[in-house]
């Protein structure tokens, strides 16, 4: 059986205006073309669809039973077309990012700011390891990601979105939290509470301790970021961690942030998306609140695009 979409919208306007002459006018097509289109119809269906034997256009019994299902398939073109009007519109879609659990938090603001212009378009957000974000978009299993670090080659454009930076956090109660400022020489007796997960920041701390013969001892490593702010609070160490995901505890004073100069490691979060894809509608609008957010609030917020590496 083959069928298209225009030789139903002709066999539908001649049922409706039972007339091959009324059809072609409502159609603004000659009456040999639509009779054309309404034969090769039959062919393809491999029935004749209107009584040859009147001179208006009655139906077959084939011919009312493929009406309705004609009517319906063309129903459903006008509705995809509303759909994606509405989408353009930013009435419905999805907006697909990746964070984890430390880079979500910079979305935050940004996403209050998207849904508020954007109330019925769907946001997720999908926990992902920072080593697989870009990998994740790569395979268009979400189309935004953010990492705290610039991707290695070329597939990706790369926003700088926000600048975040390493925290030295102790306990209120440790004999650290009443200095203003540390050396990497004054930790080595330190215990460290470790995020298990490798990291450039991780190595990076690692390099600096090596670099001053100094160890670090890393006695405890845990799984997540709360887990680590929850265990410093209990007094059983000190910790770095990204100053943003520490903001709470440092304004109510359950943790306190010790200058650390030599550990003052910057970390730029990173917007990214494939570069040679048309984004969505529902991306495109959020890349334009990312830019008009930061244009507004400033640091530590930015919109700054990084060239190919």
């Amino acid at each position: 059986m083959s069928m298209d979409l225009f030789q139903l919208e002709t066999f539908v306007a001649v049922a409706e205006e039972r007339s091959f002459s009324r059809a072609a006018a409502r159609l603004h097509r000659t009456q040999p073309a639509v009779s054309q289109v309404i034969r090769r119809l039959e062919e393809g269906v491999g029935e004749r669809l209107f009584e040859r034997s009147s001179r208006d256009a009655v139906l077959t019994a084939a011919g009312e039973a493929l009406l309705e299902y004609a009517r319906k398939m063309l129903n459903l073109r006008e509705e995809a077309g509303q759909a994606l009007s509405e989408l353009r519109q930013l009435h419905r879609g999805v907006l697909n990012l990746a964070a984890n659990e430390h880079t979500c938090l910079c979305l935050l603001p940004l996403l209050d700011e998207f849904r508020r212009a954007n109330p019925l378009l769907k946001v997720a957000v999908h926990r992902s390891l920072a080593s697989r974000v870009a990998d994740s978009v790569l395979m268009h299993e979400v189309e935004m990601g953010v990492v705290s670090f610039r991707p290695p080659g070329t597939e990706v454009n790369s926003i700088v979105i926000y600048r975040d930076q390493l925290a030295f956090v102790v306990n209120r109660e440790h004999p650290l939290a009443r200095r203003e400022q540390v050396s990497i020489r004054d930790l080595g007796g330190e215990n460290f509470i470790a995020h298990n997960v490798p990291s450039p920041q991780r190595e990076k701390v690692i390099e600096a301790f090596e670099r001053l013969n100094t160890p670090l001892r890393m006695g405890v490593e845990l799984p997540s970021l709360e887990a680590i702010k929850r265990f410093v609070e209990l007094g059983n160490g000190v910790a770095l961690v990204p100053r943003l995901t520490v903001e709470p505890e440092l304004e109510s004073g359950r943790l306190v942030q010790v200058r650390a100069p030599e550990l003052q490691f910057e970390r730029h979060l990173r917007l990214v998306h494939r570069r040679h894809a048309s984004l969505s509608h529902a991306a495109a609008q959020f890349l334009r609140t990312v830019e008009a957010y930061a244009r507004q609030n400033g640091e530590p917020y930015s919109y700054e695009a990084e060239r190919e590496m």
